[in-house]
């Protein structure tokens, strides 16, 4: 019979789990036991602060909700998004580099005509992007739905806002790439903005002396079948929080030369406001096969 004390214990949580029918399953699971009861011997934890614990993990799945991830936001602060990520993007191939998925991906991406305004009803420096999607090879890819989302000038999304139930989606479309692989749209120049602060992963951030900014960046997620679904970000070169992102989020391949300019007409040959910026990208996927993430909400047919 094994003795439940700080030695045995272990060995025997690790057995009970052996006739668990899926292999993979079995593995994780018991992978998981060895690492918390480690950090448990190491840390010599309390009961205090295993109390603490639990009731920091039962308030952040309370702070959820169909539009809110807060489990999402404190897997990115931890850095363990981006770690998963990592692991699972290990051989690029030359295509895009990945990054987090982030919180606020609500699958409200309407599929929405070139060339529109996705920011029309907000204030802010106006913007217009253009890119295009190929293969490893430089292929153009026709056909290939592209999501799009980003904060406003004030640094929410559209998800967050009181606003959002009755007056939708904002700062995020849905494109389809042309015969030449290529989108484009307007929208307005994307500032730096904070995480969320007013719940458990926030309250985490600011206690321990974290700064909670995310540097400005514009989401992007590429689903063409066939291939590799890539979710990325466009980060603004320049930005102050581009070494101490929150979520530890950027790579140097992701941060892009935006162009302030001031000609009469943007590329799509409509008139500019002055001044406007410019940001050119190019995506490039690899082979593969793979599901884009569920979204936090179903998608309907007028959102």
């Amino acid at each position: 019979m094994p003795q439940f004390n700080d030695t045995e214990l272990t060995a025997a949580v690790i057995k009970s789990f052996e006739g668990t029918p899926n292999p993979r399953a079995k593995f994780l699971l018991q992978e998981l036991v060895k690492s918390l009861h480690e950090y448990v011997r190491k840390t010599d934890l309390t009961f205090e602060e295993w109390d603490y614990a639990i009731d920091f993990l039962t308030r952040t799945g309370q702070k959820c909700t169909p539009i809110r991830q807060e489990f999402i936001l404190l897997s990115d602060v931890l850095g363990v998004s981006m770690l998963v990520d990592a692991v699972n993007h290990r051989e690029r191939d030359g295509a895009t580099e990945t990054t987090v998925l982030g919180p606020f991906y609500v699958g409200e991406h309407k599929e929405t005509p070139p060339g529109t305004d996705i920011s029309a009803a907000l204030e802010g420096e106006r913007m217009f992007v253009q890119s295009r999607v190929t293969d490893l090879k430089g292929k153009p890819l026709a056909g290939v739905p592209v999501d799009v989302w980003h904060a406003d000038d004030d640094g929410f999304y559209d998800s967050q806002k009181p606003t959002y139930a009755t007056q939708g989606p904002s700062s995020r479309a849905r494109f389809i790439t042309d015969a030449d692989g290529r989108f484009f749209f307007r929208t307005i120049l994307p500032c730096s903005y904070p995480i969320p602060t007013d719940g458990p992963a926030g309250e985490m951030i600011l206690q321990v002396g974290r700064h909670a900014m995310r540097p400005a960046h514009v989401h992007f997620l590429v689903n063409a079948p066939g291939y590799e679904p890539l979710i990325t970000h466009v980060f603004i070169e320049g930005d102050k929080y581009l070494d101490s992102d929150v979520v530890f989020g950027v790579k140097d391949e992701l941060v892009a030369h935006i162009e302030k300019r001031t000609d009469p007409l943007m590329p799509d040959g409509k008139p500019a406001p002055a001044p406007w910026h410019l940001m050119t990208y190019e995506f490039r996927i690899k082979p593969g096969h793979g599901m884009a993430p569920k979204p936090l909400m179903a998608a309907t047919e007028d959102a």
